[in-house]
């Protein structure tokens, strides 16, 4: 397995893992099962365009973990990046693993190589969240030297009245 930068092409696959990974684990889920379909879109079609403004935001810090097999291209997970070179802090929004892959270090290598961005572009700090209900979250970003520093209560509601 290595780690290579986004290429135009990517996309689609990247999407539909991000929907995939997601599952279970993603705020707009918990809203629509709280309040059902908003806008005539569900939880997968808002998650995937997060996957969308990720890449728009900083295309050149979108990293995909790929596996050659048969001498074919396998992507089997990413991590997309933004940084704020003012602030000198780097920030993961999504890390994402496939089934079926996870499990074998893969997440931990994305991150590393996150990491490794942010220190190339001068910051000095990372930031990564995760939800409670996340079961990898909370286990792998103190395994990669990510400290707790606060927690967030999302709130949501119907603007019908």
């Amino acid at each position: 397995m290595h780690v290579r930068s986004y290429r135009p092409g990517d996309e689609d696959l990247l999407r539909a893992m991000t929907v995939e990974a997601f599952a279970g684990t993603s705020i707009d889920e918990n809203i629509e099962r709280r309040f059902g379909l908003i806008h005539g879109h569900d939880w997968r079609w808002r998650k995937a365009r997060q996957f969308d403004a990720d890449l728009a935001a900083n295309p050149a810090g979108l990293f995909v973990a790929v596996e050659v097999v048969d001498g074919r291209e396998q992507l089997v997970g990413y991590v997309s990046t933004r940084v704020d070179p003012e602030a000198g802090i780097g920030h993961i929004p999504h890390l994402v693993v496939a089934a079926g892959h996870r499990g074998r270090g893969i997440g931990k290598r994305l991150i590393a190589h996150a990491l490794d961005y942010f220190r190339r572009q001068g910051l000095t700090h990372a930031q990564i969240e995760t939800l409670e209900q996340n079961p990898i979250g909370p286990r792998l970003f103190p395994a990669c030297g990510f400290v707790e520093v606060a927690r967030k209560i999302y709130y949501a509601r119907a603007l019908d009245h």
